[in-house]
């Protein structure tokens, strides 16, 4: 079984990812970090270097590799789902778990992270919260159609029940465990 986590750049895939890999007993994969592996560049390198298409057909191109295995799971990066052939490839190999958090809460994750290409410029003009959070929804709305073609949709907004890290891979855990059996 393959459990791919998808949703927006610091939803928490690659939190969860390695927590739920523990629990399932499976292997983790950080797709960005293969492709920075691969390339032996960072991916902020990689897109200034060689442009987001490039960097799009070295994600597909590892994800295709890592899909041969077994028992794992893979945190996406927030666009790989957008790729048709790469969301076959993943709806046929296991089941995708959509990590759902609000703008507001992504703009309060992203606002001085400079290793994120498509929010650097902000975060370096030091853009106000109005723009950044105009940006995420933006590209958020661009994305929502395949986000939600997930097999499961988990919304990691902390409560006031308190969503911890723990709770969500628990859940996507029990989740996944419930799908299997139907």
């Amino acid at each position: 079984m393959k459990i791919f986590l998808t949703g927006f750049m610091t939803s928490g895939k690659s939190t969860i990812g390695p927590i739920l890999a523990n629990v399932l007993g499976y292997d983790f994969y950080d797709l960005d970090r293969e492709i920075e592996q691969n390339e032996k560049l960072t991916v902020v390198e990689i897109f200034e270097k060689f442009g987001e298409q490039y960097f799009r057909e070295a994600e597909s191109k590892i994800l295709n590799e890592l899909v041969k295995k077994d028992n794992l799971v893979i945190s996406l990066g927030g666009g790989t789902i957008v790729n048709q052939n790469n969301y076959e490839m993943m709806k046929r190999s296991g089941k995708i778990i959509y990590l759902k958090v609000s703008p507001s809460t992504l703009y309060k994750r992203l606002k001085h992270k400079t290793d994120r290409p498509i929010f650097k410029d902000l975060v370096l003009n030091n853009k106000n919260e109005t723009e950044f959070i105009k940006r995420i929804t933006e590209l958020m709305e661009k994305r929502k159609h395949y986000y939600e073609m997930a097999d499961i949709i988990i919304d990691t907004e902390l409560s006031p029940l308190g969503k911890t890290i723990d709770k969500i891979a628990k859940k996507i855990f029990y989740l996944t465990n419930e799908k299997n059996k139907s």
